[in-house]
């Protein structure tokens, strides 16, 4: 007991310690986070003098950064900055965001004492900026997001979208000042959250057609970033609904522009597109698309997308006749969540269909939760066809009876129209005796004796030289490097054509 109690007379001061630097250290995380939030107002002064948008994607990309330190004081010291002026509007806007912070208590601390020092300092006659404003309110909109304040969330958002219309159709801004494509950037998190807000509380389905307005505005006014955003975004909201023809539709009449789109984007609308190619059969196109989602998306974040795009993928590829690969399980992160595939595509492998309907009914509600339960009761018929080619691959003659037995069918008839589906499909080499009732299996014939090898031969050849081909496309060259051969070309050329012209000429002297 001594040697506890020395133990924990040891281990007491130092918990003491830490806390004290912890206390220590927060005001000055505080003050630094204050300090890059003035830095990003200043940054976006540039983007509007300088009529740039690069400095305000630099804010919005250390966006992420500054949401998981903000806290309900320091956001109501900022704000208390940004509308130092006396202008109406500013007024009028400090009392808006102060209010939708209500939720929180409102806490004193030392740092307010130096922002009320800021305050006084600062200009009153300064008009505030509609960037500046549109990221106040977004600061506002995420905080509220990420301290499950939805109903507030949805009503900070509804304003923040207003006012985002409202500068942008015009407001306070001249002419000149409205051309500037400044708050183009800033559209794609306005719009973002503005449909997360509305998800959060199941009410996604309410403003589809406000979607669809804002969608055709951003087209008209040439804002690439906020459509491919709102596309995104009607896919989602369309897919969250079962509503796949409407979705397929969008996608078919609306062009997705790649250049105008971050690798986000892009990696979302590849999945969503997968999603809706798998539905309508066409297994081959969304597995690329979900091929594509995979690589652009982020690899040491976006853990949850990640993994909803390897669970269909698995799918689609069992789907295709493909096995996925072992490694494809064993992504660190995505282990846990991929282990009712995993087991699924061991049934598939091998063939076994009552390991299958084992699997479905011990992770059936994983399945429905994951939207993937629809295709994977496609996968029964493809389970079927690996346990009969095992079959005909073990028997060189086997009754039908016993075939239904091993795949646990419920009728000969239906054993006798898988199988010829199957030998029309060539996935067995087999013919069916109707009379007798059994499948007898054909002489296995070397593969070098059809056209297989040439067709692998002749598609390996291709890619070879499309490859090849677009290297030489890709390849770029100095400027006016072919000139010096063509001008030493002419030049010869008009020599040969004078020593013509002489030899002519003195033929004709001759001939005189």
């Amino acid at each position: 007991m001594a040697t506890k109690d020395v133990e924990m007379t040891d281990v007491a001061p130092e918990v003491d310690k830490d806390q004290t630097n912890a206390a220590e250290t927060k005001p000055e995380t505080g003050d630094f986070l204050l300090a890059e939030l003035k830095k990003h107002n200043s940054l976006l002064e540039r983007a509007v003098n300088g009529a740039d948008t690069r400095p305000v994607s630099r804010v919005l990309r250390s966006l992420g950064n500054t949401r998981r330190k903000l806290t309900a004081p320091l956001l109501r010291e900022y704000i208390a900055i940004i509308t130092a002026g006396e202008s109406e509007d500013q007024q009028k806007l400090k009392n808006v965001l102060l209010s939708q912070l209500s939720v929180f208590p409102d806490e004193s601390t030392a740092m307010d004492v130096e922002t009320n020092k800021d305050t006084k300092e600062a200009p009153k006659n300064t008009k505030l900026l509609a960037e500046v404003e549109i990221y106040a309110r977004l600061l506002v909109v995420i905080f509220l997001l990420d301290n499950k304040k939805n109903e507030e969330a949805l009503v900070a958002a509804t304003s923040l979208l207003e006012k985002f219309v409202e500068k942008q159709t015009g407001g306070p801004r001249s002419l000149d000042q409205f051309n500037l494509r400044t708050l183009n950037p800033l559209s794609v998190k306005v719009f973002f959250y503005y449909y997360r807000a509305h998800e959060l509380l199941g009410r996604d389905e309410e403003i589809r057609s406000k979607l669809v307005n804002l969608h055709r505005t951003a087209t008209l006014r040439h804002n690439d970033e906020g459509a491919v955003t709102l596309l995104n975004l009607l896919l989602r909201n369309y897919l969250s609904y079962n509503l796949y023809e409407q979705a397929d539709k969008l996608i078919s009449k609306v062009q997705f522009k790649e250049e105008a789109a971050s690798n986000n984007e892009f990696a979302r609308y590849l999945y969503y597109q997968g999603r809706i190619k798998s539905i309508q059969l066409d297994y081959a196109d969304a597995y690329a698309s979900l091929l594509g989602a995979m690589r652009k998306a982020p690899q040491h974040s976006a853990r949850g997308f990640r993994l909803a795009v390897t669970k269909l993928a698995c799918i689609v590829q069992c789907l295709i006749g493909e096995i996925p690969e072992r490694s494809l399980f064993r992504q660190p992160g995505l282990k846990k969540g991929l282990a009712p595939y995993l087991e699924l595509v061991k049934a598939v492998r091998v063939g076994d269909l009552q390991q299958f309907h084992e699997v479905i009914n011990k992770h059936g509600s994983i399945f429905h939760a994951d939207k993937t339960y629809t295709l994977i009761q496609r996968l029964r018929h493809n389970v079927i066809k690996t346990g009969l080619r095992k079959i005909n691959v073990s028997y060189s003659r086997i009754s039908l009876e016993d075939i239904r037995v091993k795949l646990q069918l419920d009728s000969v008839e239906d054993v006798e129209f898988i199988a010829a589906k199957a030998i029309r499909d060539k996935v067995i080499n087999a013919t069916i005796d109707h009379e007798n009732k059994y499948l007898h299996t054909k002489d296995a014939t070397a593969g070098y004796t059809t056209d297989e090898p040439q067709t692998a031969f002749h598609r390996r050849i291709t890619f070879c030289l499309n490859t090849h081909n677009d290297a030489i496309k890709a390849m770029r060259f100095p400027p006016d490097v072919h000139k010096p051969a063509a001008l030493e070309t002419a030049k010869q050329r008009r020599e040969r054509e004078q020593e013509i012209a002489k030899n002519l000429a003195d033929d004709d002297e001759e001939e005189f």
